[in-house]
């Protein structure tokens, strides 16, 4: 089995759920596996743990912080699952680790698919104030399971590029920053370290197309606080591969990055980058879109940006499955020239949105 490949086929698609989550965890053996609830949700959903080995370096990973940001949380239970298929590697990871993952932080906005919480917060911007449930069981198992590493699991929307190359930012990294200053002190180097050392082993599968996000300092955000704290964090973000809206390939990507990274952690192979392999990655920029059109003999001026026409997708929530609408919105990618699909429109002539989006029904 190749465990950079192994998927749960019966877990897919953008809409995940706490149901989901709980077919997986009831499949894990007790063995093995340590599985608690440490928290409710706004609407008393319960918040699980998992705890496995007794190694010295204690990682915590959670995911699905924001409710429409399914691809890590698919590929997390992936591990989990693969974990129990193969007994010597798993092994091998409880004599170095002890490991807390915490596969989904917000069920209330999964099952909405939302970004925010039931409450409408964004649970990414409440780790100082501790308003919301959520909040205050992540930073309650984060304090009392004392991590060496932690792993912050999320989603990136399609806007963004791996600075101005023109490829898109299929994956992305930050090692968040523990002050205004941005300093990069022993805890952030790890971060970055490992991320280099990541982002090496992947290049050839993604090359050009992993990036990092830009480090400003928000201690509300959960990354920099915990940084903040003296713990070393990882923030992944899963973006668009290809055209895989579904992004069952992006959780192929993120399902290695794990194996890689624990390797790395296992080997020490990390420690012979240097920080400058992370600083070399681009920068996030939003400056695609998901279609760009060309080509036309005449479309309104309010249709245009940049000397063509650019639609992005906009993911909604329709009968517990997720579809995809189209949007004129030049607001989301302020800076798009690039575009994951670009469509000749051989000459035709565009007065509205509604010529463009029934364009668009017949040529995709």
């Amino acid at each position: 089995m190749n465990k950079k490949l192994f998927s749960i086929s019966t877990i897919c698609g953008k809409y995940i759920t706490l149901i989901n989550i709980e077919n997986v965890l009831s499949q894990l053996s007790t063995k093995y596996f340590d599985i608690n609830v440490k928290g409710r949700s706004v609407n008393n959903q319960p918040l699980y743990t998992v705890h496995f080995g007794n190694g010295k370096e204690r990682v915590i990973l959670w995911s699905h912080m924001h409710g429409n940001e399914p691809t890590t949380t698919k590929a997390v239970l992936d591990w989990l699952m693969y974990l129990q298929t193969d007994q010597d590697y798993f092994n091998h990871l409880c004599t170095h680790f002890t490991i807390c993952v915490l596969p989904m932080v917000n069920p209330d906005g999964a099952e909405l698919y939302t970004r925010n919480n039931a409450n409408d917060v964004d649970l990414n911007r409440d780790s100082v104030s501790l308003s919301q449930p959520e909040s205050v069981f992540l930073n309650e198992v984060i304090k009392e399971f004392s991590p060496t590493l932690a792993l912050n699991l999320h989603d990136q929307r399609s806007i963004f590029g791996a600075g101005d190359s023109g490829l898109p930012a299929s994956l992305s990294f930050l090692s968040p920053a523990y002050n205004d200053e941005r300093e990069v002190n022993d805890v952030r180097l790890k971060a970055m370290l490992l991320i280099g050392a990541i982002a090496k082993k992947l290049q050839a599968k993604l090359p050009g197309k992993i990036a990092r996000f830009d480090d400003s300092f928000n201690r509300n955000c959960i990354g920099d606080y915990v940084t903040s704290l003296g713990i070393p964090t990882i923030l992944f973000e899963a973006g668009l591969v290809e055209h895989d809206y579904e992004r069952e390939v992006s959780r192929g990507i993120i399902l290695e990055a794990l194996f890689h990274l624990f390797d790395l952690l296992i080997t020490e192979e990390y420690l012979s980058f240097d920080k400058k392999n992370y600083w070399e990655l681009p920068e996030n920029i939003k400056n695609f879109n998901d279609i760009k059109i060309v080509d036309y003999s005449f479309a309104s001026s309010e249709l245009i940006k940049n000397n063509a026409i650019f639609v992005q997708y906009v993911e909604k929530k329709q009968n517990n499955m997720v579809v995809f609408d189209y949007s004129l919105d030049f607001e989301q990618s302020p800076e798009a020239v690039y575009a994951h699909k670009i469509l000749k429109a051989n000459g035709l002539s565009f007065f509205s949105p509604l010529d463009i989006y029934n364009f668009l029904d017949e040529n995709l």
